[in-house]
């Protein structure tokens, strides 16, 4: 099944030409646009399932953009130990194992190409306003069906009127996440290292290559800069935990570089000035 909805009435015999954006489906405007509100009246409803989705919260005074995982909480599981933390890429390969998987609502249709041929099957998601805990990274959301009765309630046409099934359709503040490296930015780039988490405030960047996954594990039982044993170390908790708190403690920061240490200097260094050379202000 293809995503980005290709409508049934679209006359075109090559679907790439269409000219609009449907792999998303803003929920308040869902019954105005012909696209979404033609499969949504044949009950062409469906759930769409992933790991995860990433969002990209722009850093302010910078062009910088910070990548972030989100997903639905876990529940610790034994094959990581007592602690159940996932901090490096082998943990997040047991992760896996017990992974309960995002429920976003979408709609589906059936295209006839106009030529003849096999019928093709698309979707689009379906998405709303953010929730709190989301807010400050993106202002938009996937609509996400939390639970085996929302699922069921959404998937039943039969039993389930359109509008009835709408209301299912909010933001939900039943997820979490956490920070990523920018190596997701590129599209190659499909390794563990992806969705493992990182250290806003001392951040390193890891590049994909075939050896990448050892190197990741060297780099945190071998490398020289390990933390001082002094410092005190935080209580590890169940799988996984990142949440709003860790955004609100390690936003991105608002000047980075030679600029701000610049800023800074001028301004200490006209704090220091005599005052009789300070401008006079009434």
């Amino acid at each position: 099944m293809r995503w980005g909805l290709v409508p049934s009435w679209f006359k075109e015999g090559d679907p790439s030409r269409l000219q609009f954006n449907t792999t998303n489906c803003r929920s308040d405007t869902i019954m105005e646009k012909r696209s979404f509100k033609v499969p949504l009246g044949k009950g062409r409803r469906c759930v769409v399932l992933a790991d995860g989705f990433y969002e990209w919260q722009r850093c302010q005074g910078t062009s910088q953009r910070q990548p972030y995982f989100i997903y639905f909480p876990q529940i610790k599981t034994e094959k990581l130990g007592s602690t159940g933390a996932a901090n490096s890429p082998e943990d997040w390969e047991k992760v896996w194992d017990n992974w309960r998987l995002l429920t976003m609502a979408g709609i589906f249709d059936c295209w006839e190409p106009p030529e003849g041929g096999d019928c093709l099957y698309s979707y689009t998601i379906i998405t709303v306003d953010s929730c709190k805990g989301l807010n400050d990274i993106h202002h938009r959301m996937p609509a996400i069906l939390d639970g085996e009765e929302a699922v069921s309630k959404w998937l039943d046409f039969g039993e389930v009127s359109t509008q009835e099934a709408l209301k299912l359709i909010h933001p939900t503040e039943n997820v979490t996440f956490h920070p990523i490296s920018t190596m997701v930015n590129n599209s190659r780039n499909n390794t563990p290292e992806c969705l493992a988490p990182v250290d806003l405030l001392v951040k390193k960047e890891l590049k994909a290559s075939g050896s990448s996954q050892k190197m990741l594990q060297w780099r945190t039982t071998k490398s020289p800069k390990k933390e001082d044993p002094k410092t005190p170390q935080k209580a590890e908790s169940d799988v996984p935990q990142w949440s709003s708190q860790f955004l609100q403690k390690s936003l991105c920061p608002t000047k980075r570089g030679g600029a701000g240490l610049l800023e800074r200097w001028l301004r200490q260094d006209k704090e220091d000035e005599p005052a009789a050379k300070r401008p006079h202000s009434q």
